[in-house]
This record gives C-alpha cells, structure tokens and sequence, in this order.
C-alpha cells in the first residue's frame, strides 16, 4: 500500500495538531490535514447537512469509546458546515450543564452553546453579535444595490425598515417568537442609533444571562427570559433566523452524554432522556427547519438499558439497531452511527502523516523509517485486548511521544527503541492465530 505524502502544514497549524494530540484532546484547526477513514460515516452525516440546507432537520448520535474518534468526527463536520456557511454551536455536558435540570442545569448548557457560537469568519466562538450586525448591514447593502438610493433619505430607512420587518415577522409565528422578534426588533432601533448600550443588553438576553423576568422588564421592558424549560425552542428560532440572514442553517453539536448517564437521580434522568426525545421528534417529524442535532457518548451511555438513553423506552424503541444490522453491514441513514475502531492501515497513514508534520515544524529530515511505523502499528495492535480496547487516542500519544523522544535524542535507535522493554511491554503473547495471520497480512 503506498502512503501518499502529508502536504506542507503552515507551522502555527502543525504546532497546534501535534500539542492537541499529545494532550488527548481534539485541535479546532488543520484537521483535513490528518484525517483518515470514517469516510462512510462522514458521508452519511453530510448528507444530512444537505437535508438541512433544504429546509430539514436531522437528529443523529455518533457512539463510540473514549478516545476512539467521537470528537475528531465531530470537529470534522463542524469545520465543514461552517465551510458551508452553517452556524454552529458546540458545548460538553457536564455536572453542572445538562438539557434538563432544576437548578439552571439546562440553561447553563445553552450559556454554553451560545458562547461557543460560530461561523466562518469566526470560528473560535462569540460570533452572535457579528451575525446580527452582518444581518442589518446586508440588509443595508442589498437596498442600496436594489434601489440606488442614498443612505440619508427617508425612502431608503423605510425600504431597510420593510425588510427588516419582513424577516421578524416571520420568526413571530413560531413559538416564543414574539418575544424573540420583539428583541430583534429592540436591536436593530439600537443598532441604527448607534445606542451601544441597548444592543449589549439585547445581546446578554439572547445569550441566556438574565437571571429573572424582572430584571429584563426593567432593563428591556420584556416580561420573559430564557429559562430551563424551553431553551430548545429558542435554538429553533435562531436556527429560522440565521437562515433568514443569510446562512444555510444551525448545526448543535452535544458531547459527553456520559454526563446524563452519571446523573444519580433517576427521575433526573428520565427528565433529560424526554428533552432528547422532544428534539429527536421535531427533527424527524418536520417540526423544526434549517437545524442539525448531533449527540455524541460512550456505548454504555446510550444503550444501557438501566440507566443509558436506552433506558428511555420511548428512545430505545426509535433508535435500537433493526434485524439487518450487523457489524460490516452497518446502515449508515440509521439515527445512532456506531464508531468502528480504526483498522491498522488507516492508522499506518495517520502516523506517516504525523512523522512528516512533526519533522517539518522542527526543521529536521526524518529519520523515522516505513518499517519502523509498520513495527510500531504492528505493536500497538499486539496488545493484550487491543481488537476491543485500543482507541486511536492512545496510539497517537505514543507515537508523538516517541517522535519527540528521537528528535530531542537524536543518537536514539529507533529500532532499539521499538524493540525495548519499556516499549514493548504490552506485546501480546497470546495473540491469536486468526490476529496473527491478519497481522502477517498486514504491508505497506
């Protein structure tokens, strides 16, 4: 099999790859750079985001063990729609951020997906008041362009007025959409006034802040804040909003639903399985438009059946595998995408990628041979369990380990290396003769 080689990662980019790695976390940038395999389920999930762009929703779970890719997956599709003009908002439950709670837990977890609010031009998070600003000034432009009226007269105010109305009108159908336009409304008088102070306290509103009704009476003259009990219906708003301002859609992305699973309380739990439920049904029965939902946890988080989603019957009995589904013969449309572990050929590519980054931020030749990452992948796959337990996340930390470790040594054997104790202690020497024979299959 020949490896095609990594193409020339800027050194800002590469830095931030190899320490994300290192560390076991995701980098938010230069993943094209290093993806391998999942093209099917990466396949299966953009065909949803087309399904959005069309006016649809779609709901999916992405399942896998810690370290097995659930998070790469899902910065993948997040930097792709955001490519294609998607809003995206992304956050992890925690202890204290859940989708259902009575003490602010729901809430804190749509704080979270509005901090962490993107686009394009502004990946790294914070962009609501970019979008609204954008969304006014568009308006601003396109009326120029239609009417070639100058900006100071009244006719052109009052074409900006009728579009921008046109656009709150809509929303103002939609549950909780009064209140919403009325606020949209409040920004734009702000906006066009140059009122900074009014557009921040219209903004901390949008992004959940107010604690109680009574401060936003005061402070806006709304008698109605976002609360625990119906922030969902607030991301579909903003979903029909952002499409109306110009983007394809909203794209939520959840992780570490563990969280949900660890919660002791069990009619806590069941809460937080109806709130999954209730945006499950909106996506697949057409009650919400221009929204993507992805949900990402461990096996045991979803399908325990005592006190995983499964545990929900009413989820259980929508997304529990059907007859025909097996392993290799996965249906890829089905509402939960089970991770399969990364086959050594795939990680093979993953490394050599990973040894030409590294050896080009540091300024030197590799010296890491074909062989010597064959040896390694060889290695990390003998592992006592390995067909069940090696995740792609320990095998990256090991070999970017062991790349730092022959650059800041360079008078290192890397086959010694390989061959050592220290290194090889996890070797199986009860690999079967099935693994054995798969491995001697295994060349480059």
């Amino acid at each position: 099999m020949a490896i095609n080689k990594t193409r020339k990662v800027p050194k800002r980019i590469a830095q931030t790859i190899l320490n994300s790695l290192k560390g076991g976390v995701v980098p938010r940038i230069g993943l094209p750079y290093i993806t391998v395999g999942r093209k099917a389920e990466i396949e299966a999930l953009l065909h949803d985001v087309e399904l959005i762009e069309n006016g649809g929703a779609s709901f999916r779970f992405i399942v896998g063990r810690y370290g097995s890719g659930k998070s790469f997956l899902l910065q993948t599709i997040r930097n792709y729609v955001m490519d294609k003009n998607f809003v995206v908002v992304d956050g992890d439950l925690s202890p204290e951020r859940r989708l259902q709670g009575g003490k602010g837990q729901g809430l804190a977890t749509y704080r979270e997906l509005i901090q962490n609010l993107s686009t394009k031009t502004r990946p790294e998070g914070g962009a609501l008041t970019l979008i609204l600003d954008r969304w006014i000034n568009t308006i601003q432009m396109q009326v120029a362009t239609e009417t070639n009226l100058n900006t100071d007269d009244p006719a052109f105010e009052e074409a900006v007025n009728k579009k921008i109305y046109a656009v709150i009108s809509n929303l103002s159908e939609l549950v909780h959409g009064f209140d919403f336009a009325k606020l949209l409304e409040m920004y734009y008088q702000a906006y066009i006034n140059d009122d900074e102070e009014t557009k921040a306290k219209v903004v901390k509103w949008f992004r959940g802040e107010y604690a109680n009704k009574t401060q936003a009476k005061k402070e806006l003259g709304v008698d109605i804040v976002i609360s625990d009990d119906d922030w969902y219906e607030y991301l579909k708003l903003f979903a029909s909003f952002f499409r109306q301002a110009g983007y394809a859609g909203l794209m939520i992305m959840i992780d570490e639903l563990v969280n949900i699973y660890k919660i002791p309380n069990s009619i806590s739990r069941q809460y937080n399985y109806e709130k999954i439920l209730t945006m499950y049904n909106d996506a697949l029965q057409g009650k919400s438009k221009y929204l993507g939902i992805i949900m990402c946890g461990t096996p045991q988080a979803v399908e325990d059946k005592r006190r995983g989603v499964y545990s929900y019957e009413a989820l259980r009995s929508r997304l529990a595998s059907g007859k025909f589904s097996e392993a290799g013969n996965r249906d890829m449309y089905a509402p939960v995408i089970k991770l399969d572990p990364l086959t050594p050929e795939e990680m093979l590519v993953l490394a050599e990628k990973l040894a030409d980054m590294h050896a080009h931020l540091y300024g030197y030749e590799r010296t890491i041979t074909e062989d010597d990452l064959e040896k390694f992948i060889k290695i990390e796959y003998s592992r006592v369990g390995a067909s069940s337990n090696i995740t792609p996340r320990e095998i990256i930390r090991d070999f970017i380990e062991l790349l730092d470790i022959v650059w800041q040594n360079p008078k290192t054997n890397i086959e010694q290396l390989l061959n050592s104790d220290k290194f090889s202690y996890t070797e199986s020497e009860a690999v079967s003769d099935e693994k054995s024979d798969n491995f001697a299959e295994f060349r480059i």
